[in-house]
């Protein structure tokens, strides 16, 4: 009898089939994957982790013994269209449909605790999510929604206070008492200061409103999870696996130390803490990811002390990746979307939302919605997965693949402790900065032909067809909800609305909890508004500039003919001009959402250009006053929450006025083709939605700037000729 073979029997076989090539793929997280794993690849791993079964410490395979044999993972869609009518009618179609529980999206201007009638926010009412402006909206939300019954999902985060708030009373205006509430407040602020944006008040005092909503959750709403600890947001900025699993387990520690320290014992509170990934298109790797998480946590919370199994159980929503949707050949986006729920569901998410096939340009269509909510019930009710508890487990690749997984997070999870904590290490703005190479790294990848996008840099169509996309009238939508502030103010009693909202300021000094403060004044009919701006004058309001890595596209194109045309371009442009090309990457609205802008910033930056980015959340009055200062050349304005009808236009009529019509101004972003013919009679002289090569992008900023640019794959001579 032959002993058995093994991987080094293997290898010379396969290399003789591929004549010799390497088979091993390195992944953006670093770490080598074999071409086979076999039973020797998993031999010195701890059997207390990656033998175990689901239900038992440390979860690695799943936080339940059951999983889906039991009940299968609820199935979610995050959804909010402009008016709370409108996505209250939605949400009754869905549930209607199959869908179990109800996962709300708002509006930017609520997001950054702005009224509908407040002039920063003119051209986000609406556009990106339902817009919450009082308690009446929040009841027309969810009317004939039983909210003792339904399991309701907000992701917020800035204006966690008024939205929770409002939330709240309009149970009790429909007669559901607080401790019946079920559902999860994202309630996560860290990854707002690294990668989304929308945070409102600066670092501290947002970690006291998380500590303040997990005190009153845990003592009045023992079903509703208090914070959900999101690493979504880290992946769609581009971060890796690696980074998504360390910040978003650091990030879930410095919330359990905040509360113990608040006084809260951590065995009373940490069962209700829940996590939120994104999953992405490296298949193995997002199960392994979810795996690992799981592994993680219990090992932290273990190490703070949790005595009950219940608070070392990392349990998850997930949603599948929206920057993988993309534009171009968008059918596509329906396989992507599949693949990752799979994904998902064999890494043993408790809930999941999958994304529509649109939602690359614009909100889903009722028909994109419901093709992405069959792609759960037909993975749940026809291929067997439920019926089987991590079906993956003890496969010789997931397995290590987890325990790569572990290890190197565990290394970046050290060095977030050596910086004193989570707090501390978003305040240096490592952790941003990391995430930006990542992306800039993978966009790099993507424009050369390395990652491979069918439809997009492989196996385009020659000609793309226009698909129907939701369209949302921003100014009606604004007009309605100005309208209903003024009728819930003339209703109320203004004297003891005011009360109310100066107990709050006082409260926010010191002493008293925020939320239970909120709830008083949102019984007496303050606004979202109003309630943020009553913590702002004791918590001020937070702003910060991008800084944009450097040197990342330089490294990848090193050796590039298309890109050394460009930077030759960028330096004849250089020569004539008397300056640098100088490009203003403008965030105009209340869009933080920064990847996109950022990878333009720093492509165009390493290819000579002169960029200038400008503070996120300015208005086109803003936008064009430094744009004027600094004496730009071109402003790139991106886009990601369909504001580009109203922001975009307005930049260009301002630049007229001031008579500078010779400024450029581009788009890039979230752009529905459908729209492109709109801006470019209203001035917009190049558009660039999701799929855009970034050096080719820049090769057309020079033609705009006057430069004989060659098209691609042709030298210079020969465009001179």
């Amino acid at each position: 009898m032959t002993d058995k073979p093994t991987y080094d029997d293997w290898k010379p076989l396969a290399e003789k089939e591929v004549k010799g090539r390497d088979l091993t793929w390195h992944t953006p997280e670093g770490i080598a994957v074999k071409p086979l794993y076999t039973s020797e690849d998993t031999e010195g791993l701890d059997p207390a982790v990656y033998a175990g079964v689901p239900g038992i410490a440390p979860f690695t395979r799943g936080p339940y013994a059951s999983m889906y044999t039991g009940r299968p993972w609820t199935i979610r869609q995050y959804a909010g269209f402009s008016t709370a009518e409108e996505s209250n009618a939605f949400y009754r179609r869905n549930l209607a449909a199959g869908q179990k529980g109800l996962s709300v999206a708002f509006d930017l201007a609520t997001h950054r605790g702005y009224d509908s009638d407040h002039p920063r926010v003119v051209g986000d009412v609406g556009k990106a999510g339902v817009a919450i402006d009082t308690v009446r909206d929040m009841e027309i939300l969810f009317d004939q929604i039983p909210l003792d019954t339904m399991s309701v999902s907000m992701t917020m985060n800035g204006a966690v206070i008024p939205v929770l708030a409002f939330y709240i009373v309009a149970a009790e205006r429909q007669g559901v008492s607080q401790d019946k509430l079920a559902g999860t407040i994202q309630n996560d602020i860290l990854k707002e200061f690294m990668v989304r944006n929308t945070y409102i008040y600066p670092p501290e005092p947002s970690m006291r409103i998380v500590s303040d909503i997990i005190a009153y959750t845990s003592a009045n709403m023992p079903k509703f999870n208090s914070i959900s600890i999101s690493g979504y947001h880290m992946h769609e900025a581009g971060a890796t696996a690696v980074q998504e699993l360390a910040f978003t387990i650091a990030d879930g520690k410095e919330y359990a130390k905040r509360a113990m320290e608040a006084g809260l014992d951590i065995d009373a509170f940490a069962p209700r803490l829940s996590f939120f990934w994104g999953i992405g298109m490296n298949f193995f790797m997002e199960i392994a990811k979810m795996r690992a998480a799981r592994a993680l946590w219990h090992d932290v919370m273990d190490g703070l002390g949790a005595q009950n199994p219940k608070s070392k159980m990392l349990r998850t929503h997930c949603q599948t990746s929206g920057v993988s949707l993309q534009e171009q050949d968008p059918y596509n986006n329906v396989i992507r979307t599949t693949i990752e729920a799979m994904a998902a569901v064999l890494g043993g998410t408790q809930s999941l939302h999958t994304n529509a096939l649109d939602e690359a340009i614009a909100l889903p269509t009722d028909f994109s919605a419901r093709i992405a909510r069959n792609t759960q019930l037909v993975i749940q009710e026809e291929t067997g997965v439920t019926r089987v508890a991590d079906p993956l487990g003890g496969s010789y690749y997931i397995e290590s693949l987890t325990a790569a997984l572990v290890d190197e997070a565990k290394k970046m999870l050290d060095e977030v402790e050596a910086a004193g904590g989570m707090t501390e290490y978003v305040a240096s703005g490592k952790p941003k900065a990391q995430i930006e190479e990542a992306a800039a790294a993978k966009q790099a990848s993507v424009d050369k032909g390395e990652t491979v996008i069918v439809g997009v840099n492989k196996y385009r169509l020659p000609q793309e067809a226009e698909i129907d996309t939701l369209d949302i009238d921003n100014h009606a939508v604004r007009q309605s909800q100005i309208e209903r502030i003024a009728k819930v103010r003339d209703g109320r009693d203004e004297a003891a609305c005011r009360a109310a909202l100066q107990a709050l300021t006082e409260g926010a000094k010191g002493g008293a909890n925020v939320l239970q403060l909120a709830v008083e004044a949102a019984r007496h009919d303050a606004t979202l508004g109003e309630i943020s701006s009553a913590m702002e004058e004791v918590f001020g309001r937070y702003d910060t500039s991008p800084r944009p890595v450097r040197g990342v596209f330089a490294e990848a194109y090193n050796e590039d003919d298309r890109y050394a045309q460009v930077v030759e371009g960028v330096k004849a442009v250089e020569r004539r001009l008397g300056h640098k090309p100088k490009l203003m990457v403008a965030k105009m609205g209340q869009d933080g959402h920064d990847r996109g802008a950022n990878v333009i910033a720093s492509a165009f930056a390493d290819m000579g250009f002169d960029v200038l980015s400008g503070p996120l959340f300015q208005t086109p009055q803003e936008t064009r006053d430094m744009a004027l200062a600094e004496n730009v050349d071109a402003i790139g304005a991106s886009s990601l929450a369909a504001g580009h009808k109203t922001l975009i236009p307005e930049l260009i009529g301002l630049l007229k006025e001031a008579g500078r019509s010779d400024i450029k101004v581009i788009a890039g972003g979230v752009i529905p083709q459908k729209d492109y013919d709109f801006l470019r009679d209203a001035g917009v002289q190049g558009i660039y939605g999701p799929g855009s090569n970034v050096v080719e992008c820049a090769a057309d900023v020079l033609r705009l700037l006057g430069h004989n640019m060659p098209p691609a794959g042709e030298d210079l001579d020969e465009a001179a000729e």
